[in-house]
């Protein structure tokens, strides 16, 4: 499995949406004035911004120091932190995080991590790619990077759980959880359509090729996808799948 590197700039250009389409869990997370929450994996601090709005006092942790340079640039107290690696002890009413969890490798660290970090009775709000999320995106890749000679096992960068799955590790971890759902979300993508979206969600998986082969790979895979994702006026949607829940610390 190979990392995922993130440019603040383009991630602006290409991936928006992902913010934008965050109004339910920001919901069901419900902040309220005077909370101290966590924001995990909080990118650009777009989502961290309107949870502070509410009157909450938030934190952002990121792995990206691209990410959260922008973030700081835009008023959010924000740090680099990987999040198997967080040190919080009790602090917060709540931790938050979207589509941010599917990246993250250790994920029974990353739970126990988040566990430590709330208070006796803290929630855990969070949304996620859940089973089923870009599954013609995932096959297309793997066509198009077998056929180079990439084990497949070095394409996948995601851990898209269901439901049941994910309950299980959240409930060994300490969670009792209030609502957990898997919801279909199909994605229309900004302008730069899936050329733009490869090159900002699966940056990593190119870099494995040499330089001169990328052009033609990533123009491979949007060929195989085009049939599927794409309609008859050019307009491109993405296969999403979303978990969301919410879980509350024992």
């Amino acid at each position: 499995m190979t990392k995922q590197t993130w440019n603040a700039t383009q991630y602006a250009l290409n991936g928006r949406f992902v913010a934008d389409l965050a109004g339910g869990v920001i919901d069901l997370l419900d902040a309220r004035p005077g909370e101290h929450i966590l924001d995990l994996g909080c990118g650009d601090g777009a989502l961290t911004a309107k949870i502070a709005a509410s009157g909450a006092q938030v934190k952002g942790v990121d792995s990206s120091e691209s990410m959260v340079a922008a973030a700081r640039a835009v008023g959010i107290d924000a740090q680099v932190m990987d999040a198997d690696a967080l040190d919080f002890d009790h602090e917060f009413d709540a931790v938050f995080s979207n589509a941010a969890l599917h990246w993250m490798r250790n994920q029974d660290t990353v739970l126990a991590g988040v566990h430590r970090a709330l208070k006796p009775g803290g929630r855990f709000v969070a949304e996620m790619g859940g089973h089923g999320n870009i599954a013609a995106i995932q096959v297309a890749l793997l066509a198009v990077f077998s056929k180079n000679g990439i084990d497949p096992a070095r394409i996948e960068q995601n851990y898209f759980p269901t439901p049941a799955s994910y309950e299980s590790r959240l409930r060994h971890h300490g969670f009792d959880i209030h609502y957990i759902e898997l919801l279909p979300r199909p994605t229309p993508l900004p302008e730069s359509g899936m050329s733009g979206w490869l090159q900002t969600f699966r940056s990593g998986i190119f870099q494995q090729l040499p330089e001169a082969e990328r052009e033609s790979a990533l123009k491979e895979t949007v060929e195989l996808l085009k049939p599927f994702l794409c309609d008859d006026l050019g307009k491109w949607t993405a296969d999403y799948v979303r978990l969301r829940f919410l879980a509350v610390a024992l």
